[in-house]
């Protein structure tokens, strides 16, 4: 490319400033992009102080947040049992989406409990909480 000077810019950042053809420019992360995910966090957060997440977790919730997977798995295994056992016909297809149903609830319950160790995270990070 070849500037009005009629000198040869090699590498030229669209910003003005002139790069080595080697060099690679890191671009910041679009504003636009940071202000809307702020302020989606800033909407959930708002919305867990409404639904009383700004209280000490009780026990369970504790106990949830520490095991998140066995917590999925606890939910999930006694339900994917059900559904089998209430299916009329106990073909391989029921099995297969008796497991699937037992994997989606342990998804679902799992990303819950993880949720609500981060919940917990930030109730200790602002002093709300002190982790008893």
């Amino acid at each position: 490319m070849v500037g009005s000077a009629g000198h040869d810019h090699v590498g030229a950042s669209p910003y003005g400033a002139s790069l080595a053809p080697w060099t690679v420019e890191r671009l910041s992360y679009p504003s636009v992009m940071a202000k809307w995910r702020r302020s989606l966090a800033h909407g959930f957060w708002a919305l867990d102080r409404v639904m009383g997440g700004q209280e000490a977790p009780t026990r369970l919730q504790r106990q949830v947040a520490r095991h998140p997977i066995a917590a999925g798995f606890c939910v999930a295994a006694p339900f994917a049992v059900l559904f089998l056992l209430l299916s009329p016909e106990a073909g391989p297809g029921e099995y297969l989406i008796a497991a699937l149903f037992g994997l989606s609830l342990w998804l679902v319950f799992g990303l819950t409990a993880a949720a609500e160790r981060l919940r917990q995270r930030r109730l200790r990070r602002l002093g709300i909480w002190d982790g008893s």
